[in-house]
């Protein structure tokens, strides 16, 4: 997935997903208090025996994604009422997501909601399917697209209130998330707002993505940002973004090139110089911006 998941998402959701503690070892009046809740969210989550505990690390640990389905299934059929279901089809989800299985992403996340209609991240993860692979010429497109802004929404409704996390995720690790969660649900209905040709509602929802997460600048949704402005012409803020999604990005890769191709149209379009060799020049310069990077 382009989006941000190849960074900050796996590594925070290794510790998510992963960093489930074992029960406690004491007998039931020993027991701890219920572990307290962040302010205004859920309680964190932990295996109620040892059994429990085990048949999820087993699960989660899976080598692959149809792998770990497998064993989720299993596990929800033996431990029907365990807290622990959703963060192992999220898992799931995610899994599907990592190798490139966008339908089983989403059929995974549609398990996870039909557990809790509130999980952020399930909701997050439809979303993104139904933004990413729909095409323009598919019947469904308009509803397809309201269900994604709708979904996204959502999340973004739910993020601080019904996150459900493994108990003993420190604190800062769950913000962190939290973080990467906003932003990606910003830059989905930014993302749709450009492709309705809604330019400024798009400015502003994809500003709203990048301060979202502002220790880890997404140059995906940035070159996003400089597009929106350029069809706004204002091209002056349009070439800054551009730059700074250049800097971002490495020179082969797709964005990378993108970037630099829309750097070099906002350039021309402003009168102003690039570096020796590396603008287009007027006469081969795109005479309008590009899509929007996937």
């Amino acid at each position: 997935m382009p989006r941000r998941a190849a960074l900050a998402a796996m590594i925070v959701l290794t510790t998510l997903a992963r960093g489930q503690t074992p029960p406690q070892q004491t007998t039931p009046a020993q027991q701890p208090a219920t572990a307290q809740p962040t302010p205004g969210g859920r309680a964190p989550v932990r295996a109620k025996t040892q059994e429990e505990y085990q048949a999820y690390q087993s699960a989660v640990n899976s080598p692959t994604a149809d792998a770990m389905e497998k064993a989720a299934n299993d596990f929800a059929t033996k431990f029907a009422d365990s807290e622990l279901r959703v963060l192992l089809y999220r898992a799931v989800m995610r899994s599907y997501q990592k190798e490139g299985q966008a339908q089983k992403m989403l059929d995974a996340g549609l398990k996870v909601l039909s557990i809790d209609k509130d999980d952020p991240e399930a909701l997050i993860g439809v979303a993104e399917v139904q933004e990413e692979h729909t095409s323009p010429t598919d019947l469904d497109r308009a509803q397809r697209m309201d269900q994604a802004v709708a979904n996204a929404e959502h999340a973004l409704q739910t993020i601080d209130s019904d996150l459900t996390v493994p108990a003993g995720v420190p604190p800062d690790k769950v913000e962190a998330y939290k973080k990467y969660l906003r932003a990606t649900a910003f830059a989905i209905v930014g993302t749709i707002q450009y492709k309705r040709e809604q330019y400024p509602e798009a400015e502003t929802t994809l500003r709203k993505a990048i301060d979202a997460d502002t220790n880890n600048p997404d140059p995906v949704v940035i070159l996003r940002l400089a597009l929106a402005l350029d069809q706004e012409k204002n091209y002056a803020d349009a070439l800054k973004q551009a730059q700074r999604a250049v800097e971002l990005t490495q020179e082969d890769s797709e964005v990378g090139k993108m970037a630099r191709t829309e750097r070099d149209r906002l350039v021309i379009q402003t009168g102003g110089s690039n570096s020796p060799g590396t603008a287009t020049s007027p006469a081969n310069a795109p005479q309008n911006p590009a899509p929007p990077p996937r």
